[in-house]
């Protein structure tokens, strides 16, 4: 028997007990990898349920049977809401912040990184690992200084003191996310461009603003969020209840109506709504631009 006839005949017992000591694997069609998800699905709902339900309730049905549905269901408490001007005022507070924090950090963050991505330069792995190390110094730490900083600049108890900080921190998320999509773009378009006499900007604008759009998207819906959903810094900066943002008008509310908690709960699920649908509608496109960021 020679060599190679030796190994031939080896090869499948080896094979057999490599598949006889594998694990086999659960395929995701089982009904076990479902039951699981609904858990945690389930998990997730039952206290935005609990809330929105509770504002359907009067006081004394919550005192009586706190885990109870309406009966009956009182929609009173939602229409006060509703037509009361305390919600709507926080409502566009939240809408101007979370606008002019969109396009101050998608319009500052795409000029650099188009700058990271197309240009090379001395010291810009340096000036990338200085955004990236961004990502790892959280507002909690820095809420201090910021609030000297904010109130040295004369912007206390003003929308524009909130913007401004929340322009810096969400650069760098949006600048990591941007320079995979502007790298991806071929030098081929770019010398094409030139050749026909396009300048650097009129291909910026004409080129890669249309080329980078999913990922444009997907950072203005992540800066929007992270800015209607932004809780710590307007509570340090501002201190007129005129100026409230939504989060914090909640806190508020919920302090000033404490003994209405039927009332607090209609308030908080109202104020839930806004975000929910906006995520509901663009969540293709939040997870589509970050496929392509990890492609790029």
């Amino acid at each position: 028997m020679t060599a190679t006839s030796v190994l031939v005949t080896q090869r499948p017992s080896r094979l057999g007990r490599a598949g006889r000591n594998a694990k086999p694997r659960l395929p995701w069609a089982h009904p076990t990898v479902y039951f699981v998800a609904l858990i945690a699905v389930g998990l997730m709902l039952a206290p935005i349920a609990y809330i929105i339900t509770g504002g359907f309730r009067t006081n004394a049905q919550i005192t009586t049977d706190p885990s109870g549905f309406p009966s009956p269901w009182v929609v009173s408490n939602y229409l006060d809401v509703l037509t009361g001007d305390v919600f709507w005022r926080l409502v566009g507070n939240s809408t101007i912040v979370a606008l002019a924090t969109t396009a101050g950090t998608v319009a500052l963050a795409l000029m650099a990184a188009y700058v990271l991505a197309r240009y090379r330069f001395a010291g810009r792995g340096v000036l990338y690992a200085f955004f990236a190390a961004g990502l790892m110094f959280p507002l909690t730490v820095a809420i201090t200084p910021l609030y000297i900083v904010v109130r040295s600049l004369g912007l206390m108890n003003s929308l524009g003191g909130v913007i401004l900080p929340q322009i810096a921190f969400a650069l760098p998320t949006t600048i990591i996310i941007l320079v995979p999509f502007l790298r991806a773009i071929p030098d081929e378009i770019e010398e094409a461009a030139f050749i026909d006499g396009c300048s650097r900007i009129g291909f910026f604008w004409r080129m890669v603003l249309p080329l980078s759009l999913p990922g444009v998207i997907t950072t203005g819906i992540l800066a929007f969020i992270g800015s209607w959903n932004g809780y710590l810094l307007p509570l340090f900066i501002l201190n007129d209840a005129s100026a409230f943002t939504l989060p914090l008008g909640v806190q508020s509310f919920a302090s000033q109506y404490s003994v209405d908690t039927a009332k607090v709960l209609a308030f908080t699920s109202l104020s839930m709504i806004p975000a929910l649908i906006f995520f509901s509608l663009f969540e293709r496109r939040i997870v589509g631009g970050l496929t392509g960021a990890v492609k790029g």
